[in-house]
This record gives C-alpha cells, sequence and structure tokens, in this order.
C-alpha cells in the first residue's frame, strides 16, 4: 500500500514519540571519561584515521547567529559550538532529545538456542567480526538504540544504524590515545544520524565517521568492514559466534518495526531538505563503497538479476555478492513478516596474491580459478580453498538518497557493466 508524503511522515512522528515514550529504563547517559589504549599491538585492526594535521579548524566568530537561525536546540549541551565543519541551517532536530533514543552501553549476548527463540532466520543482523570475534547485532534491536559501544577482539568499537538512510556502519572508537563512548544526540542532517561522544560532546555524522561540530572537528573515525546478513546465515559462517540479547536494560518492543512502510524505493525520505539525485529511487538500496576519492554505487535491483559482480574500482579489483534471503527492517510492522531484500558482501578479488573471478552457480558462489564454494562472508567453505578468507571491503546498504547526498559524484553501476569505475 503507498503511503503519501503527509502520512509518512505523521506515522515516523508516531515512531519517534513511541522511541522517546518507550517505557521503562529510558535515560540520560552522561558518563564521561577516557580510557587509555590498551590493547595487545598484534591485535590492532588498520590505525584509526583522523583529520589532515596540517588543517585547523577555525572558531567562526559568527556562530552564535548561525545557531539562531536554524531549526536545533542547544539546551544543556557543553559542545564548543563555535567550531564546526558543516552550516548549522543543514542539521535538523529528529524529535527525540540527546538519548532519547538510548545506546547500549553494556551489551550483554545470548546463546544462539535462546535467539532463535525470538530471532527469525531471515531477519537482518549486523555481522561483524575482528581478531577472530564475531557478532551479530540484530536489527530488531538496533532499530530501537543505532548504537552500541563494544569491545569485539579486544578493540573498542560503535556499532550503528540509522534506520532513516538504512546504513549500518562499524567504527573504532579509539582516536588519539582516547576511547570514546559515543550516544544519539536527536539531531540529523540529510536524514542521517548525528552522533555525540560524551568526552568532549562533538557531534559526528554517522555516515562519514566526522566530527562536524566541537572540540573534534574535522578528526575523523576509522570504519571497520560489516555487513547487513541474515541470522542463518550468520549462524552458518560463525558457529562459535555472539549474538545481541535483548537484556538490553531497557523495555522495547524488540521485533516491532517503528517505520512500517519506510523503505518503498519510489517515497520521498523522511527530515531530508536536500536535492534528491534523480538517477535512481530515493530509497533503491545501493551496495556503496569508496575506493581512495572514488565512490562508486551497486543498486540492489541490478545485483538481484546479476548476483555477482566482478569490478575494478579506482584500481581495487573487487568482488561484489549477492544473495537472497534477507528480510528488510523497515517494511512490515513485524520485521520478521517482512519482504525479502537480500543482503551483500564486498571483497578484494585477490587471495594470496592471485585474482579470482566469481560466478554464481544458484545459491552458491563459485570461482572460476579452482570452483571452490563461497559463502556471503567471503569464507570458501568447499573445493581446494576451503577455510580461506577474502579480505573484505568497507561497504554499506544504504538508501540511495543518503548515499547521493553525501557522495554526489558517485558513479553507478550499470547491468552487465564491464570494465572498471
Amino acid at each position: 500500500m503507498a503511503i503519501n508524503r503527509g502520512s509518512r511522515i505523521l506515522l515516523i512522528g508516531l515512531a519517534a514519540a513511541a522511541i522517546v515514550g518507550g517505557g521503562v529504563g529510558l535515560r540520560q547517559l552522561t558518563d564521561s571519561g577516557s580510557e587509555e589504549i590498551s590493547t595487545p599491538r598484534s591485535l590492532l585492526p588498520a590505525a584509526t584515521t583522523s583529520a589532515d594535521p596540517n588543517v585547523t579548524v577555525l572558531p567562526d566568530p559568527n556562530f552564535r547567529e548561525g545557531l539562531s537561525q536554524a531549526r536545533i536546540s542547544t539546551s544543556g549541551w557543553t559542545t564548543d559550538f563555535s567550531l564546526h565543519s558543516v552550516p548549522y541551517s543543514e542539521i535538523l532536530s529528529g524529535g527525540p532529545s540527546r538519548d532519547g533514543i538510548p545506546p547500549i552501553d553494556n551489551p550483554r549476548f545470548a546463546t544462539f538456542e535462546d535467539a532463535d527463540g525470538w530471532l527469525g532466520g531471515q531477519e537482518p543482523v549486523i555481522a561483524f567480526e575482528l581478531n577472530g570475534d564475531a557478532r551479530a547485532y540484530p536489527l530488531q534491536i538496533l532499530t530501537w538504540h543505532e548504537i552500541v559501544n563494544d569491545v569485539v577482539g579486544e578493540v573498542p568499537v560503535t556499532v550503528t544504524f540509522c534506520p532513516l538512510c538504512n546504513s549500518a556502519i562499524v567504527f573504532d572508537r579509539r582516536l588519539d590515545g582516547v576511547v570514546y563512548d559515543f550516544g544519539t544526540s536527536g539531531k540529523l542532517r540529510n536524514s542521517d544520524l548525528i552522533m555525540w561522544d560524551r568526552q568532549t560532546e562533538s557531534w559526528w555524522q554517522q555516515f562519514i565517521g566526522e566530527a562536524i561540530v566541537g572540540k573534534l572537528t574535522g578528526k575523523k573515525l576509522a570504519f571497520l568492514p560489516a555487513s547487513i546478513i541474515s541470522w542463518e546465515d550468520f549462524k552458518a559462517a560463525n558457529p562459535e559466534g555472539k549474538v545481541l540479547s535483548r537484556d538490553t536494560g531497557f523495555s522495547r518492543d524488540y521485533g516491532r518495526n517503528p517505520y512500517s512502510g519506510y523503505d518503498q524505493a519510489d517515497n520521498p525520505p523522511f527530515l531530508f531538505a536536500g536535492d534528491l539525485d534523480g538517477r535512481l529511487l530515493p530509497k533503491e538500496r545501493v551496495v556503496a563503497v569508496t575506493i581512495g576519492d572514488a565512490d562508486a554505487a551497486f543498486p540492489f535491483s541490478v545485483l538481484e538479476n546479476e548476483r555477482v559482480v566482478n569490478y575494478t574500482v579506482n584500481g581495487q579489483e573487487l568482488v561484489v555478492l549477492f544473495k537472497p534471503g534477507t528480510r528488510s527492517a523497515l517494511d512490515r510492522s513485524s520485521i520478521k513478516d517482512s519482504r525479502d531484500v537480500g543482503a551483500t558482501g564486498v571483497f578484494d578479488a585477490h587471495l594470496d596474491g592471485r585474482k579470482l573471478t566469481f560466478h554464481a552457480d544458484g545459491e552458491r558462489f563459485v570461482d572460476n580459478e579452482t570452483g571452490s564454494v563461497w559463502n556471503i562472508l567471503g569464507q570458501a567453505t568447499q573445493g581446494p580453498l576451503t577455510g580461506s578468507r577474502l579480505t573484505p571491503i568497507v561497504h554499506a546498504n544504504h538508501f540511495w538518497f543518503a548515499w547521493g547526498a553525501f557522495k554526489p559524484d558517485t558513479k553507478i553501476y550499470q547491468a552487465n557493466q564491464l570494465g572498471a569505475m
């Protein structure tokens, strides 16, 4: 059933109200302090990134005027608002107050047997693995919390999900020797979640992992590879893995989608004030990657037919995989009954110095060079390369409107396109 824009705004407004008033345990988190990195060097992933040290963000002498004309409240914040990298006119209130959508700071994990009692096999989870520690974060939980501050493989990370952009992104939350804790600011830009850190109260754009307001303006977090896949695919690939528990300390209607009907591709996004990039429908799902200074998007509508794309982006040879069998978290009110939108994986096409090319064989992925069979997480499960793993490329399954807004120079993959971007 089509939902017009007015009805959609009402529905989302009601959903926001439900989240803000979501019952027992709602609280504002104000823990502060920092923690020095103590992770063994051998376990560290790629170094965290920060802004160009030669670029200095200077205080804006007219920031108060900009704030007075903006549609946001700064009451209660100790943020240094004189430092910002985006116009305040681009930031909007999403409805809930700071941490009105409460992050999970002390995540607990359930057994697979327990989770099977409340998590459907095709329900979507954020699959993340670091240093042999594999964890699943169900979107039926993340939709209500948006942020999990966790330690995975002995590395402090922040697992994030912005329902309005369908953006699941994991960050290394260490920067310049400090471990940061993140929450939800209640603010949006381009309809995307703006996070805040409790150490400096700087505001961070989830989509790009960059501080846009406050003391840390211009600093960037390192992205870590993660995927949205089905619960059953996660279990099959990670029998020793962990799954986030519903025992969060908050009372929420986990399993119900408060954004029912939101992901219809041709409907406009909520609280988006920018110009829509009309090359694709606003909420067409795309597999989006950035390689160096090149941005590329692979539409789901194309991947559903091709299943495998062997391609080169800015000199990086990669393979994009698509597998049906993962439901949307943003379709029907009951996530387990929502439509199948599929799952994706993006990987470096090289293994041990050898380039591999892939094709789909029914539900399986097979490399042409050895005939080995691979799963959606880039693990070889049969054949000569059994036990091998492809190197994941950071990607996300964003709605097109958001990726196009933040990455306007993106090149879009066309059906059966050969060559490189």
